[in-house]
C-alpha cells in the first residue's frame, strides 16, 4: 500500500508542471504564458484546405488522421515511394553515356577533380565506362540497360529525371534531405507531411506504412520515416513481413477480444482525463494509436496475408509467400493502397557499390540486386495499371544521390572490384501513374554524365511536384513550430511542370 502511495503522489507531483502551473495560474499573466508556449509549438493552428494548412494537432473533434481535403483538385490520391538504399549507378541502369567508354581506365581529368569533396575518392581515380548495355525501348525510345530487363516493358509508362542533384554525398545526411526536406535530424518524413495533409482513407490502418528489405534500416534509421515536430500520430508505421505484422498486435495468450477491447477502453479513459487537464495534444495521439492498434488486430493481417493473391500474381512478383522478400513488399504496396493507405514507403538495402567487395561490385552486387527487384517493381506498375490504380497512385524510384563517372579509389589504390564513388551533381529518378506523364524524360547530363547541363532538377523541387500532384502548393503545407512555419521544401522548392501530364 505504501508503494501504491508513492506512486500516486510521484504521479500528481509530474503533472504539476510549469505548463500546468500557468494553466491554472489565476492571473492574465498565466494564460498569456501559456499561450506563448503553446502557440510556438503549433497546438493553436488550423487546417484550411482552401488556402493554407498549418498547425494542426489532433482534436477532440475527430481523429487526425481522418480524410482531408487537399487544396486543389489532386491528380494522385496515394504514392508508393521505392527508395534502393545506398543508391543505384545511373550510369549502368538509365543515363546512356557512350562518350564514358572512350574513357575507360584513363586518368580522370583534374578539372573533374579540383575543388570537388568526394566520400571515399582520393588522389587520381581511373574513368569507368558504363558496364551494362543499353538500349532504346517502347514507343517512348527511353535508354534502359539489360540490367533491368523487365523495367524495359512498361517504360512508356514512366517520367524519368535525368538531372537529379543534392546537397549530400553521405548516405546518412540525404536520405534525411530527400525524405524529410533537412539533412538534420528532426524534422518530419515526407510520409508524415502527407498523412498530416490529407488523412487515411481507412479507420484500420495507419496511413503510412513502411516496408524494408536488404537486411538492413537505411543508415538514415527510422527518422527517415519519423514524424518531427508533427504529432506522432503521423509517424511512419513499419510493419514486419516475417511472422506477425506488428509486433504485440496479436492478444496475449488467455486474454480474450473482449477483455482486450474493455482494457484499451479503461487506458483511452484515463488518458482522456488527464488530457482535459492538461491539453497536451500528445495524449490525443496516444489514444488514437492505441484504439488503432485494437482495431488493426484485425485489419493488418489481413491486408499482409499475401497467400489470398492468385498464383499468377505471385508468380508475377516473382513472390515466395512464405519468406520475406524486395518483391514480397512490392505486392504488399498495392494490397495497401489499394485498401486506402496514404503513404508507402519501400526501403531495399544494398545498393551501394563502391567496388570494396562482391556484393559491392557494379558488375556482381548491382546486376544481383536489380535481378532481386526489376520484375517486382515492373510487376508493380502492370499490377496497378490493370487494377486501374495507377491513374492516381503516384510511384516514386531512386536513390538518395549518384555515383562518379570515375571508378573509386582509396588512398589511391585500385579497388579488387568495379565501382563508383557518391556522386551529388547527377543522378535518376523516376515516376509513373499519379499525374505525370508516360514515356518522358526530363532533363540531361554531359558527355559523361558529371553535370546537369540541361533542365536540372533538386531534391526540393523533386517533393514540391510530388505535394502539387497531391493537391497542395508545397510553400502552404506548413506546420508552426519554435516561432516559425516549417515546410517538407523549406525555403526553396518548385514545382516541375514539364512532366506534368
Amino acid at each position: 500500500m505504501k508503494k501504491l502511495l508513492n506512486e500516486l503522489q510521484q504521479a500528481a507531483a509530474e503533472r504539476e508542471t510549469r505548463r500546468h502551473f500557468l494553466h491554472t495560474c489565476s492571473t492574465g499573466l498565466g494564460a498569456m504564458a501559456l499561450s506563448s508556449v503553446l502557440g510556438s509549438c503549433g497546438f493553436f493552428g488550423k487546417r484550411d484546405a482552401q488556402s493554407n494548412v498549418v498547425g494542426s494537432a489532433p482534436s477532440s473533434d475527430g481523429p487526425a488522421t481522418a480524410p482531408h481535403p487537399s487544396q486543389y483538385l489532386p491528380k494522385a490520391k496515394r504514392i508508393i515511394y521505392i527508395h534502393m538504399a545506398g543508391s543505384p549507378s545511373q550510369l549502368e541502369l538509365f543515363d546512356y553515356k557512350p562518350e564514358l567508354a572512350k574513357y575507360n581506365g584513363k586518368d580522370c581529368p583534374q578539372a573533374l577533380l579540383e575543388g570537388k569533396k568526394f566520400a571515399f575518392i582520393r588522389g587520381v581515380p581511373k574513368m569507368l565506362g558504363p558496364q551494362g548495355k543499353f538500349a532504346q525501348h517502347g514507343q517512348s525510345g527511353a535508354w534502359v540497360s539489360d540490367y533491368l530487363p523487365h523495367l524495359q516493358g512498361v517504360v512508356d509508362d514512366i517520367s524519368f529525371l535525368k538531372a537529379m542533384h543534392t546537397d549530400q554525398f553521405n548516405h546518412a545526411p540525404a536520405q534525411l534531405l530527400m525524405h524529410t526536406g533537412s539533412a538534420r535530424l528532426g524534422r518530419p518524413s515526407m510520409g508524415s507531411w502527407v498523412t498530416y495533409g490529407l488523412g487515411t482513407e481507412n479507420d484500420n490502418l495507419p496511413g503510412y506504412i513502411v516496408l524494408a528489405s536488404g537486411g538492413k534500416q537505411p543508415d538514415a534509421g527510422k527518422s527517415v520515416w519519423g514524424s518531427g515536430f508533427l504529432p506522432t500520430v503521423y509517424q511512419g508505421v513499419q510493419c514486419r513481413t516475417d511472422g506477425d505484422p506488428v509486433l504485440y498486435a496479436s492478444d496475449p495468450a488467455g486474454i480474450s477480444r473482449d477483455v482486450r477491447k474493455q482494457t484499451i477502453d479503461a487506458i483511452s479513459q484515463i488518458n482522456q482525463q488527464q488530457y482535459d487537464d492538461v491539453k497536451d495534444p500528445e495524449i490525443l495521439t496516444r489514444i488514437a494509436q492505441y484504439e488503432l492498434a485494437f482495431r488493426m488486430q484485425m485489419s493488418v493481417p489481413d491486408a499482409m496475408d499475401i497467400k489470398s493473391e492468385p498464383q499468377y500474381i505471385l508468380d508475377s512478383y516473382g513472390v515466395n509467400p512464405n519468406k520475406g522478400s524486395f518483391s514480397r513488399n512490392c505486392l504488399l504496396a498495392r494490397r495497401l493502397v489499394e485498401r486506402g493507405v496514404r503513404f508507402v514507403q519501400l526501403f531495399d538495402w544494398g545498393w551501394d557499390t563502391h567496388g570494396t567487395s562482391a556484393d559491392g561490385a557494379i558488375e556482381i552486387g548491382l546486376k544481383n540486386k536489380c535481378k532481386e527487384s526489376d520484375q517486382a517493381v515492373a510487376a508493380l506498375l502492370k499490377d496497378l495499371k490493370q487494377r486501374g490504380l495507377l491513374d492516381d497512385t503516384l510511384v516514386v524510384w531512386g536513390g538518395e544521390f549518384g555515383r562518379t563517372p570515375m571508378q573509386e579509389n582509396r588512398d589511391g589504390q585500385v579497388l579488387p572490384f568495379m565501382g563508383r564513388d557518391h556522386h551529388l551533381e547527377a543522378f535518376t529518378v523516376w515516376m509513373a501513374g499519379g499525374g505525370v506523364k508516360k514515356g518522358f524524360s526530363f532533363g540531361e547530363t554531359d558527355d559523361i554524365g558529371y553535370y546537369g547541363v540541361k533542365d536540372k532538377v533538386h531534391i526540393h523541387d523533386l517533393q514540391a511536384t510530388i505535394l502539387h500532384l497531391l493537391g497542395f502548393d508545397h510553400t502552404k503545407l506548413t506546420y508552426q513550430f519554435q516561432g516559425r512555419p516549417f515546410r517538407l521544401t523549406d525555403v526553396a522548392g518548385k514545382v516541375v511542370k514539364p512532366i506534368l501530364a
